[in-house]
């Protein structure tokens, strides 16, 4: 508009109509170029956006594929199995457990007893002297003593002592006409017998005892050679 304004003043000579067709012929030019080059705009995005709609659906649909995909698993049948397997390894350990805590039991309970035998054993071995010289002073007391108050205390006690010795188990072991057995006898002599023969145990010198049925002390003895 506005050179056709100065057109129109440098050229006064010319009509107005003249000047007034190609001001509009300008403007149209000028209308058109702007609507081509905003319909090319528009064009480039209305594509773009096209474009990218139908790239839409595909990182859709990959996404979805993806979300669908269920996880691979094992069948029913190997879980079931793997789940036996377990159960059944479980059932042999804790069997397995409740056998060596058995064993360990009985194992403690033999060895405590084993230890209180050893014990009483030990106690044992200690009183056999005394009982030895109870019967030695028994056996040595004269004939016409034997009915006095010492001696009849003597062999009361003597006795009490031999009964709390079999409460304990603790027994005499037989030796006098017995076959001679080196497990319960220990032969120190052999002697000369019309009475027994040979290998027979004649005398014994000093009294054997066991404690249930455990030698606490061999028989010392005479055989019969």
């Amino acid at each position: 508009m506005a050179e056709a304004e100065n057109r129109m003043n440098e050229q006064p000579g010319t009509e107005p109509e003249e000047i007034m067709d190609e001001t509009a012929e300008e403007i149209t030019d000028e209308t058109a170029e702007e609507t081509t080059d905003e319909t090319a705009e528009e064009t480039m995005d209305e594509t773009g956006t096209e474009e990218a709609a139908e790239e839409t659906p595909d990182a859709e649909s990959n996404a979805e594929e993806s979300a669908e995909e269920p996880e691979p698993q094992a069948p029913a049948g190997s879980r079931e199995k793997a789940l036996q397997d377990k159960v059944a390894a479980l059932e042999d350990k804790v069997k397995r457990q409740m056998a060596e805590f058995d064993n360990f039991r009985k194992r403690t309970a033999k060895e405590k007893e084993q230890m209180f035998s050893m014990g009483e054993k030990n106690v044992i071995e200690k009183m056999l002297p005394v009982v030895d010289n109870f019967e030695r002073g028994l056996a040595a007391v004269p004939e016409n003593e034997k009915g006095s108050a010492i001696v009849s205390g003597m062999e009361m006690v003597y006795k009490q002592l031999m009964k709390q010795l079999e409460d304990l188990g603790v027994k005499p072991i037989e030796a006098v006409g017995k076959e001679f057995d080196p497990g319960f006898h220990n032969a120190v002599m052999q002697v000369e017998s019309d009475e027994f023969e040979t290998g027979i145990v004649a005398q014994e010198f000093q009294k054997g005892y066991t404690y249930h049925d455990m030698v606490v002390r061999h028989s010392m003895v005479g055989v019969v050679r």
